[in-house]
């Protein structure tokens, strides 16, 4: 989640930096590249490389698609970014955005057994994006886009997936969303309800905002409204992008046209992804045995503990409060899952099946404060590959 919090550090040395554990901890990089093959001797090398790699080279060649058996290619991920979206801090540029992107590769592979190279870009503008990372593509079995700024983050998505035949997925939309749903569908099933009884309202319509949205229409909720900084979304509204023209068209039932905290009176879910402030009192205008999840980082739209006064439900971003929605329960899994069968694309089914992979991880557990797993609970990622893997193959998008 992203929250426009600027963090700055004064120049110092090195030394002095190390004394903080986080600097400590990212000194040389938190990746490296091992062998798989050992090379102990003249014939070892003459296989790893000249002149026995040539015939490896010449098959593939011959037969493009032997690139996946004879390199690692089926079981790598690109994750691209070009720094302008970086978690709570903003457009900090490719250099800025590598520790993030080398902890995200290190969580594909802690936690999917997925090989990923971070990539930082430096180009912003969507043809150079796109077109850098279609060149890039025949090194990759997937692309991971990450921390790209909306709405320039939903194009680049788009444009991709329609040129290249591997999986693209933009984690920041379809990793929260996925969790979301999984959240939400269990929160509604504590209080003897399906999302199709729900009305649900939306703070924020950014990458995440808009993925969370789409999921949960896909999904069956009830009805679902979306709100920006200018208030509701709705069909008509002036000085809309086109993502936003299309989602008012999509939401909003009921014709909300003032601000959040207006169509929140009488609301079941409060959906907060926006990194704005929701008042005690628009909470507790919400119905009976309602749901906040309050995703911002590291501050939520309403506190955990104010939002429990009122609500059955509450979630955060956070690590330090119950239910946290957290995108690696999902992209490891899904990943895991496409690359398994070789999938040209991760479809909406896919999106879905995820989520109700992980829902049911959480299975007759589920409490107000468990409605969403760990992400160290190791259930997770081989649940989410499963589901992932079979809907794939079910969709017609597999290719083994």
């Amino acid at each position: 989640m992203t929250t426009g919090v600027a963090v700055t550090t004064t120049p110092t040395s090195v030394e002095s930096l190390d004394l903080d554990p986080a600097f400590a901890l990212h000194r040389g990089g938190k990746l490296e590249v091992r062998s798989t093959i050992p090379v102990r001797n003249a014939d070892d090398l003459s296989l790893a490389y000249t002149p026995g790699v040539a015939r490896v080279c010449t098959a593939i060649a011959d037969t493009p698609s032997l690139v996946n058996d004879y390199t690692w290619v089926a079981n790598v991920v690109a994750v691209v970014s070009d720094g302008t979206a970086v978690l709570g801090l903003g457009d900090i540029g490719p250099a800025a955005a590598m520790p993030v992107m080398e902890g995200k590769a290190l969580l594909f592979k802690e936690f999917g057994g997925v090989d990923a190279v971070p990539i930082c870009l430096d180009c912003t503008d969507v043809d150079a994006l796109v077109e850098t990372v279609v060149r890039l593509a025949p090194s990759f079995g997937g692309i991971n886009l990450e921390d790209i700024s909306a709405p320039r983050c939903f194009e680049v998505e788009d444009r991709l997936r329609a040129l290249l035949d591997i999986p693209v997925f933009h984690d920041d939309q379809h990793g929260t969303a996925i969790v979301v749903l999984a959240a939400l569908t269990n929160a509604a099933r504590l209080t003897g309800r399906s999302l199709g009884d729900l009305r649900a309202v939306v703070a924020g319509a950014g990458a995440s905002g808009v993925a969370v949205t789409r999921i949960l229409l896909e999904a069956g909720i009830g009805d679902i409204a979306v709100a920006d900084s200018k208030g509701m979304l709705y069909s008509g509204r002036e000085g809309l992008n086109p993502v936003k023209d299309a989602l008012a068209r999509d939401t909003n039932k009921a014709g909300h046209k003032g601000s959040t905290e207006e169509a929140l009176a009488g609301a079941d879910v409060f959906l907060g992804l926006s990194g704005s402030t929701m008042s005690e009192a628009a909470i507790a205008s919400m119905a009976a045995d309602s749901i906040v999840f309050a995703l911002s980082n590291p501050t939520p739209e309403v506190h955990p503990e104010v939002a429990a006064k009122y609500a059955r439900v509450v979630a955060t971003g956070r690590s330090d409060f119950p239910n946290q929605i957290n995108n690696v329960l999902a992209f490891p899994g899904v990943f895991r899952g496409a690359l398994d069968v070789r999938a040209t694309t991760i479809t909406e089914n896919m999106k879905v099946a995820a989520a109700v992979a992980l829902a049911a991880v959480v299975g007759d557990d589920v409490t107000a404060e468990y409605v969403i797993p760990s992400p160290f609970d190791q259930r997770v990622a081989p649940a989410v590959t499963a589901a992932v893997a079979a809907q794939a193959r079910a969709d017609g998008v597999a290719r083994l």
